[in-house]
């Protein structure tokens, strides 16, 4: 029978936790988790590390053995994807008969190695679960992933404050989850859009944004202003476009779509906040600027990438063009 396949946020103690995918900062934040939660259960618990690609034979068995108090015991395996073939053979013998009160995690990065482990557990051998972290791609994932990071620390952040901080470090999810952490620790009260900008002003995403929801909202001088701040601290031409590009997509995408904001959401895998924001942006536009608009940002994205002499006249025209809405 087929193990239960769970997001990294829903982990919970089994005799065996694969813990596969990419993402290494899912991986890390459920396998912490995990520890946390077993540490909650019984403080006595004992916390083992193995290699599995510098094995050394009977490792496993003898950090499994029953202590002299009998503790409980959290073995946490890594590099799976590289283990030996010693490991692979005592792994495996393992599965059929796990320790009493002894938890082990196996991380997977992926790739080949091990798949008659992985295959074996993921059978239901062994009594296990599998935790997949696979690579974040949709805007909506990232913000749940970041909604999960307060929620864990037990902190409040306006839902304003939220959105501005997964904009700002949206590319990156390590940078996006050190931003979060560091918001938690360095704020003592509720964390507002103004305590974002504190720490993360000037951040060249941000300012890119903020270029984006002016020109968006028709500001064209105010736009044109921001862009040449940003550009004048610093700002890369080709992460502003990049803001632009998603915004504009968002609305496109939301363009005609029938609906409530959370079924919209859910079919074009956004989240509903994101929804709510492209229509209000919508406002004023036509599918024709919309499409005159998406090919500017096209021709835009090349200049700035080498293919035009002035990237910042490219920026300038592409701000203009979107301010009037397609229109020139």
């Amino acid at each position: 029978m087929a193990i239960p396949q769970l997001a990294w946020s829903d982990v919970r103690p089994a005799a065996i936790v694969l813990v596969s995918g990419t993402e290494v900062i899912l991986a890390d934040r459920a396998i912490r988790m995990l520890r946390d939660t077993l540490k909650t259960e019984d403080p006595s618990l004992e916390v083992s590390d193995i290699e599995a690609d510098g094995y050394a034979p009977g490792e496993l068995l003898t950090l499994a053995s029953p202590s002299l108090f009998d503790e409980p015991r959290l073995i946490r395996v890594s590099n799976v994807e590289k283990c030996t073939d010693v490991f692979l053979e005592e792994m495996l013998a393992y599965l059929s008969s796990p320790a009493d009160d002894t938890y082990v995690v196996l991380r997977h990065n992926g790739g080949v190695r091990g798949k008659k482990l992985l295959d074996a557990v993921r059978a239901g051998t062994g009594g296990g679960i599998e935790i997949v972290c696979a690579e974040l791609k949709k805007d909506s994932d990232k913000y749940a992933f970041a909604v999960a990071e307060f929620t864990m620390a037990g902190r409040r952040i306006t839902n304003g404050a939220l959105r501005a901080v997964v904009a700002a470090f949206q590319d990156d999810l390590s940078e996006l989850a050190n931003a979060c952490q560091q918001l938690i620790s360095d704020s003592s009260a509720e964390i507002t859009e103004a305590t974002v900008e504190k720490y993360y002003g000037g951040r060249v995403e941000t300012n890119a944004f903020k270029v984006a929801d002016a020109a968006i909202a028709g500001r064209h001088g105010e736009a044109l202003t921001l862009l040449r701040h940003a550009l004048s601290t610093g700002a890369d031409p080709v992460p502003v476009v990049a803001a632009f590009a998603m915004k504009m997509r968002a609305m496109a995408r939301v363009s005609g779509a029938r609906g409530g904001s959370g079924q919209i959401a859910g079919a074009l895998g956004l989240a509903p906040w994101q929804v709510e924001r492209a229509q209000r942006d919508l406002a004023g536009w036509t599918d024709e600027g919309l499409g005159r608009t998406i090919e500017v940002l096209a021709e835009t994205d090349a200049s700035v990438k080498g293919a035009g002499r002035d990237p910042v006249f490219a920026l300038e025209r592409m701000v203009g063009v979107v301010a009037h809405r397609g229109a020139l």
